[in-house]
């Protein structure tokens, strides 16, 4: 049965379950053991119409210590096994492990957002948040990502989701990440994977301090924030050749395109959002990902401080 004290002795396997060393989980738990506090006495202990005493009557007795319930949770994002599996591994039932998913999930975004590591969501916000940072950054990235998703059952909820560019069924996000600090500074709402990525930013428009950077791919052809200096590659034009200046422009965009290649790189490390997405909570979808970007921030900021 996997619990902490029976792994943390083994630093690549730890490594390889939960994406974080030992040093690096030891940091985050102090956030997530208060996040625990927090939620007991918010539901048990506090809860006004409670009649019996906190941990009274007939439930399974499952992830006791506080480090085994962030290793079960950092271990499901990182894995993804399926829930029979996950249960079997922790030794508890499959619905109590569905129970564990959804709970703690939300024990570790409040603990990653007591601690400042999760993205900005508000889009009308996003602007005031950089300028309001304590070393604000001048160069940014954007960039839409997919996941694919089980396909659907409805013949309508199929032609929302599916992508012709990826050819599958699929859900979508945009991402905005600092080219210097390599955070991820922004991420969308998860939508449909029928839509473009320029419709994405269209429905959003994501504010920003004036004068920065903005790197972008072909994709979001068209946008164009206000203040913003946005840089993109130039496409070879029909039947013609780019000149020798436009592909040297193009090299140095690439260059810098690439840290969000890399940024997304590290949010995929958590394999649920790599995969083929099987949960079928509402915005459970979007949960994860937004766990996802919390973990890498976290991770940047604890090894590249």
């Amino acid at each position: 049965m996997i619990s902490y004290s029976a792994i943390k002795d083994h630093p690549s396997l730890f490594l390889a379950m939960t994406g974080m060393t030992q040093e690096e989980f030891q940091h985050l738990l102090p956030a997530f053991l208060h996040a625990w506090e927090v939620y007991l006495q918010r539901e048990y202990w506090e809860r006004p119409d409670r009649q019996r005493q906190y941990g009274a009557g007939q439930w399974e007795q499952t992830l006791i210590p506080i480090e085994d319930k962030l290793l079960f949770i950092l271990y499901y994002l990182k894995v993804y096994p399926l829930q029979e599996i996950l249960a079997f591994e922790f030794g508890m039932a499959q619905s109590t492990a569905n129970e564990w998913i959804h709970l703690l999930s939300q024990i570790l975004k409040e603990a990653l957002d007591r601690d400042g590591y999760l993205p900005e969501r508000d889009p009308t916000t996003l602007g005031e948040h950089l300028q309001a940072q304590a070393s604000p950054e001048a160069d940014y990235g954007i960039d839409g990502t997919e996941r694919r998703r089980q396909r659907p059952h409805d013949d309508e909820t199929q032609r929302h989701y599916y992508s012709g560019k990826k050819k599958t069924h699929t859900i979508k996000n945009v991402i905005i990440g600092g080219l210097n600090t390599r955070n991820v500074v922004y991420l969308s709402q998860t939508y449909e994977g029928r839509l473009h990525d320029k419709t994405l930013v269209d429905l959003e428009q994501p504010s920003f301090p004036d004068s920065v950077s903005l790197v972008k791919d072909t994709g979001f052809q068209g946008y164009a924030p206000e203040n913003v200096c946005a840089f993109q590659p130039q496409k070879k034009p029909k039947g013609k050749e780019l000149t020798a200046e436009q592909k040297t422009q193009n090299t140095l965009i690439s260059t810098l395109r690439i840290v969000i290649e890399h940024i997304l790189a590290g949010i995929k490390r958590c394999r649920i959002v790599k995969e083929v997405f099987r949960n079928t909570a509402v915005h459970f979808d979007d949960l994860v990902m937004e766990l996802a970007c919390g973990l890498h921030n976290f991770r940047v900021h604890f090894r590249y401080p």
